[in-house]
Order: C-alpha cells, then sequence, then structure tokens
C-alpha cells in the first residue's frame, strides 16, 4: 500500500475523500458546509492534523523497524516491494475472477476445430463481470415492475406534478426576492382585503398622526372629502407621498422609509377612505377632484395649480 500509494498522494485523496462525505451528507444550503457551520471546519482541520500526524508517526516506526532487520531479511524485504502491483499474484486472481481469462498456455482447451486460413476461434465463456451486470439489470427490471406496475408506487405524472410544484415554490421565492419596481407610471388602485388591510396598518403607524386614525384630518387636511390639494387618484396620491408635497415642508417624502409597493397600498387605502365622512373632519381643502380630468390635465399641472400655505397631503 505505501509503496503503491505515496504519502504525498494518500494523504490529499482521504482528506479529499471526507470533505466530499460531508458536503454531501450535511446539508448546508447554497453555501458550503464547512462555511456555514464552524463545527464541520473545526473537524476537517482536527482531521487533516492527525492525517499529517499519523503519516509522520508511521514513517519513523517504518525507519526504526527497517533498521533493526538483518541484512537478509532487509533483501527479501526490498524484493517483495520491488514486485510490481499489476504482475502480484493478488491482482491476477482477481483479473482471472472478472475476466475468465485464460493463460496462453491453456488456450488448446477452449479452441474450436474450425481453421480459416490458419486463424482459429476460442470458445471463451462471458467475462463474469458481464454476466453479473446482465443479471443485475433482470433484477432491476422485476423490481421496478412491482414498484411501480404492482404495488402502484408514484408514477412519472406524480413526479413530474411534485417537480412542478417545486418550480413554482422557487419561483414564488424568486418574485418576493425580486427589487421593488412599482413606480407612478405603473401603479394602479389596489382594492383587495389584503392589501388595503396593510396599508391600513402603514396609514395607523404613519399618516394617523397627522391626518388622525379615520382621516377625518388633523395638522393634515381631511383625506375622507372629494377635494385635494394636490390632485386626487391613484397616481397623485402615490407620488405625493413618495415624493413630498411642495406646499408644505411638513408633508415628507415616504420613498426612503416604505417601498413603492407599501406606498401603493397605503395610497389604496386612503382613496378607499372617500366618503366615509368621520365624526369631527375638518373643513376641505383644495378643489374637487374628477378622476376623468387626468387624461386632460397632466398630474404635475394639477398639483401645482393650488399654491395653499396649510399642511397638506392631499
Amino acid at each position: 500500500m505505501k509503496k503503491l500509494i505515496p504519502s504525498y498522494v494518500r494523504v490529499p485523496l482521504i482528506f479529499a475523500i471526507v470533505f466530499a462525505a460531508l458536503e454531501y451528507f450535511i446539508d448546508s444550503g447554497d453555501k458550503p458546509a464547512f462555511i456555514k457551520f464552524p463545527m464541520v471546519a473545526l473537524f476537517l482541520g482536527v482531521f487533516l492534523f492527525l492525517l499529517i500526524a499519523i503519516e509522520i508517526v508511521v514513517n519513523a516506526v517504518d525507519k526504526v523497524t527497517y533498521h533493526l532487520l538483518t541484512d537478509e531479511q532487509k533483501k527479501q524485504l526490498e524484493d517483495a516491494q520491488s514486485v510490481s502491483f499489476f504482475e502480484s499474484k493478488g491482482f491476477k486472481n482477481v483479473m482471472g475472477k472478472l475476466t475468465s481469462s485464460k493463460d496462453i498456455e491453456q488456450e488448446s482447451d477452449v479452441m474450436l476445430d474450425h481453421d480459416y486460413d490458419g486463424i482459429k476461434e476460442l470458445d471463451n465463456v462471458l467475462p463474469p463481470w458481464w454476466v453479473y451486470l446482465f443479471y443485475g439489470t433482470i433484477i432491476f427490471a422485476l423490481v421496478y415492475l412491482v414498484r411501480f406496475h404492482i404495488v402502484g408506487d408514484y408514477d412519472q405524472a406524480q413526479e413530474f406534478k411534485n417537480e412542478v410544484e417545486l418550480a413554482e415554490l422557487e419561483n414564488s421565492k424568486n418574485a418576493k426576492a425580486a427589487p421593488d419596481d412599482m413606480n407612478v407610471d405603473k401603479v394602479t388602485l389596489l382594492t383587495d382585503a389584503a392589501s388595503l388591510a396593510k396599508g391600513k396598518e402603514i396609514f395607523t403607524n404613519a399618516c394617523a398622526a397627522c391626518h388622525k386614525a379615520d382621516g377625518g384630518g388633523l395638522v393634515g387636511p381631511n383625506l375622507t372629502d372629494k377635494h385635494w390639494i394636490n390632485g386626487g387618484g391613484i397616481k397623485n396620491v402615490f407620488k405625493l407621498i413618495s415624493e413630498g408635497s411642495k406646499n408644505n415642508a411638513t408633508m415628507v417624502a415616504w420613498n426612503k422609509n416604505l417601498k413603492p409597493t407599501e406606498i401603493q397600498s397605503v395610497a389604496s387605502y386612503i382613496l378607499s377612505l372617500q366618503g366615509t365622512n368621520p365624526a369631527g373632519a375638518k373643513a376641505a381643502e383644495g378643489e374637487i377632484w374628477v378622476e376623468e380630468a387626468t387624461a386632460a390635465q397632466p398630474t404635475e399641472k394639477v398639483s401645482d395649480s393650488t399654491k395653499v400655505a396649510t399642511p397638506a397631503t392631499k
């Protein structure tokens, strides 16, 4: 073993096998196991140290033992180690069992009688490795038949369905991790309960201090009537929350605190408050907004058309 594989090859080979086995059997996700789990790195370091230490000790013991041998024993040891692995008796026995090959001196035992221009044919049997592999395919076919066609284990259709579900799950994860690219040009009014509930939560935490929890207005204007200072509609409201009010510095831009989709949710919730008319609401400010006006009148023009000194988000 030592003569066949030197220590400088044996040590890295054993370490690589152990390393590969750990990486294969330990589920570490998208990172290598020795990086994600410090104990794995520690184990590999200790294991490599022990491998090197064992090699050093074994080599030292071999040298000491060699010097204790007589000259005749040293000669016998050197002769035994000089024999090539492929010429060894053990290797020949293994190859003979795997191939059923016969030595050239024994070919007469399997020689056929017919002769073609001095060319004779040997009646050798099939190599055992080929025969065993053939038997293995038969056993595999029987197991496959029983498992999938008799017992009724999962079939290819079910396997395909499982793979599709995994792919859809992966796509949904990627979609959640994708950058939020919502903007004033793409924004639309949300009406589903989940989005409005999310918008209400954001409004309660960020906007209620100036507009009251019911949107009736406190420092900021009333958000429940039809009057708007900077223009109504989902695009104007989205832009106002995102960029802030040009008419009043107290209405700051929220684009650094909220994601665009979150601004879309809170803007949709604000528009859902239209017509609720809460008790104690502030008087109307600005002008009545008609949604159809957005087609003929740009948002920026509507926002700049009214200059009001009172606090406003509308």
